[in-house]
Order: C-alpha cells, then structure tokens, then sequence
C-alpha cells in the first residue's frame, strides 16, 4: 500500500477512538450527576400500570406480583391479553387471588386493526386506564417496592412529560445473556449516552416508560403509531416534538433474562438492528464509524510497523473496557463487571456482523408473527402463532 493511501486508512481507522472518548465524556457527565432534590411534599399521584401481554416469559408470577407490592398509595394494575386461551391467563387469575388488595383488571383482545399487536393492546390500555398518569413497563420487569414512586416522581415538573429508565438483569445463567449484558453496557447504552449528551433525549426505553394520557394524547396516542415498529423509541420521540423534556432516569429497572441460546440473542438482537435500519437510516450507516474493533484490525493489517499495529489494537481494548467499567460498573453498580470483560470483543465482533446483515434484511420475525419492514410500517407476511 502506498504512503498516502496507507495514512488515509490510519487516519480513518483512529475515527473510532474519538467515538469511544466521547462516549466516556457522556457518561461521566450522566453518572456524575447528583439527584434532584425531592419535592417538599412527595409527587405521587395515582398510576395505572399498563402491561400488554402475549404468552408467558420466564418467571412471569414473580414480575407480575412485584408490581403488587408497590409502596404507593394508588395505583391499579391493568394488563391486556389476545384471549382467554393465552398461557398467561392462570398466571393472572392466581395474582388476582394472591393479591386481593390489589386492584387487577384483565382486558381480553384490543379492538384494533393495525399490524402492532403490543400497540393495538397499548392503545387499548391507555383508554381504559382510570388514572391520568401511566407507567407502561414489559412483561420481564421486576419491580422494587420503590418503583413507582422513583419513576413517577420526575413527571412533577411540567417542562417533563415521559420518564425512562435503564435496565439491567436479575440474574445470567447462560454465556448468551452474559454476552447480551456486555453488550448492553458498552455498546447499546453507550450509544443513549452520547445520544443525550449531543442532542438530548428524543427516545423512551421499552422496559419503563412513564407518563400522561394527555403526553399521549398530544400525537394522537398509541393509535397513531398502530402499524409502526419500536413503539417505545417512537413514543419518546413523539412526546419530545411536542416540546417536553424526556428524561432519562438514573433510577434502574430490573429485567429477567431469557436469552438461552446464542442462537435466542442473535435473533432478537438482529430484528432489533434490522428495525433501526428503517427507521433511522442515515444514523445506522453512521455505525460504520463506531465499529473500533474491524477499523483497529484494518489498520493493524494496513500498517507496516508492528508498534503501530500493537498501539491500535491496544488503544481499541483500553477504550472499550474502559467503556464497559465506566457504565456498567461504576454508573449502574453492576458488580462482577470485570468477570465479562473477555467478552467485549466477541460483543462487538457480533454487532458488526449483525449490522452488515441488516443491510441485506427487510423483515423481522416477533412473537411468532413475520412482517415485512416497508416505509416505516410493519406489513404481516404471515400470521402470529397462537
């Protein structure tokens, strides 16, 4: 390789590492941070907690019961399945029994027509829920008895009009949800950092997301986004265009893992960066700057000087575990962060393979139902098992 060829190439290949510092700038300055000061008087207004629900995810009773022993003075719980022949309905009948000082409603099938069936729920949901504030969570949440009142509490302040949170695991039984987690810390939340620290928070993560019928009102509620992918992603945004604050609390949710299989974490990972592609195409492509481990590797094989090679290759590791502690260690209190950190380049090795696919990919397969991926819009190619 000629001189000023091989200097273009290393010039480029550095790109990643001004990427990786910005990245430790943003999470500094998020983790720093010190809470904000409680009101005099606590903001706990009453909550409807909406859970749409198709079959059942591991530890399902225990999710669900841990939202019943919240420490809050009023609130119900509201989940939605299709129909009474769904697995998770003697889940729910027994959380009815278990807690009977609970209220508990269970709405059967959404009364919608659009491709989303988690929307169509979700639109059900707000419209029936008694309570103008709303707290919207997954099935694999495990809530701490603080929980509302942490997530409810920034929606005190008018300028704020949706809460969400990050996530982390109860516990990993397979290298899969070990890996899911490394990648979790250093690659997708790394990415919401700088997000938020460049362009503020225009987004809402899926595990929790609090706010008001009238947020969701505002854009014309969960029935305006029925044929859409990433509701969540989308609801954020759709309540930051209307001029309010999406904050991203340092309060974390807890998520039960059910990766078994490497085979479970590349599928549902792949529909996840497939779903990116189409929505936010430009930004995607955008991700071929961030990918330090093949630019390191392109440049240790484009220069002639071993040094050289080694220097990439080592700056890549010492920013990307650097990365991995930084988040996961010190900003969320993951303990045995250090145990994983062998898996950072196996992660990101992953990541670049599922980002190449995704080029190539225009559908995503989701709870047993297959959908084509045209114009923003989910399009059903086959229908959802039963």
């Amino acid at each position: 390789m000629i001189f000023g060829a091989r200097h273009v190439v290393l010039t480029v290949a550095a790109t990643p590492f001004i990427y990786y510092l910005i990245v430790l700038y943003s999470s500094w300055q998020f983790f720093r941070r010190r809470p904000a000061q409680r009101a005099v008087e606590p903001f706990t207004p009453p909550v409807s907690n909406l859970k749409p629900i198709r079959g059942l995810d591991p530890d399902a009773y225990e999710n669900f019961a841990s939202f019943c022993r919240q420490d809050y003075p009023d609130y119900e719980l509201l989940f939605c399945v299709s129909d009474n022949d769904d697995p998770v309905v003697p889940i729910l009948e027994k959380l009815k029994q278990d807690f009977p000082q609970t209220r508990i409603r269970v709405l059967f099938g959404s009364s919608g027509s659009g491709s989303n069936d988690k929307v169509l729920k979700l639109a059900r949901l707000v419209r029936e829920a008694e309570h103008e504030h709303v707290v919207i969570s997954d099935s694999d949440v495990r809530a701490r008895p603080d929980y509302l009142r942490r997530v409810v509490a920034p929606l005190v302040d008018p300028k704020v009009g949706a809460v969400t949170c990050f996530y982390v695991p109860i516990e990993e039984q397979t290298v899969a949800e070990s890996l899911q987690t490394v990648g979790m810390f250093s690659d997708f939340y790394a990415g919401i950092l700088v997000a938020r620290q460049l362009d503020g928070v225009k987004f809402a993560l899926g595990p929790t997301i609090a706010t008001t019928r009238s947020r969701l009102a505002g854009f014309g509620g969960y029935e305006a986004i029925q044929d859409r992918p990433a509701d969540d992603l989308l609801v954020g945004r759709l309540i930051a265009e209307q001029g309010y604050e999406v904050a991203l609390s340092r309060y974390t949710v807890l998520t039960v893992a059910d990766y078994h299989s490497m085979r479970d974490l590349l599928h549902k990972r792949l529909r996840w960066v497939v779903v990116m592609r189409h929505m936010r195409p430009w930004g995607h492509l955008g991700l071929i700057f961030t990918q330090g481990l093949a630019w390191s590797m392109v440049a240790a094989a484009a220069s002639s000087s071993a040094p050289v090679a080694a220097a990439y290759l080592g700056t890549y590791m010492a920013l990307r575990l650097a990365i991995t502690w930084t988040i996961g260690s010190w900003g969320l209190k993951q303990s045995g962060i250090w145990k994983k950190m062998f898996l950072v380049p196996l992660w990101d090795l992953l990541a670049l393979s599922m980002w190449l696919i995704s080029f190539g990919r225009n559908s995503i397969r989701w709870r047993g139902g297959e959908y084509h991926l045209r114009d923003g819009q989910l399009v059903p190619v086959a229908p959802a098992a039963e």
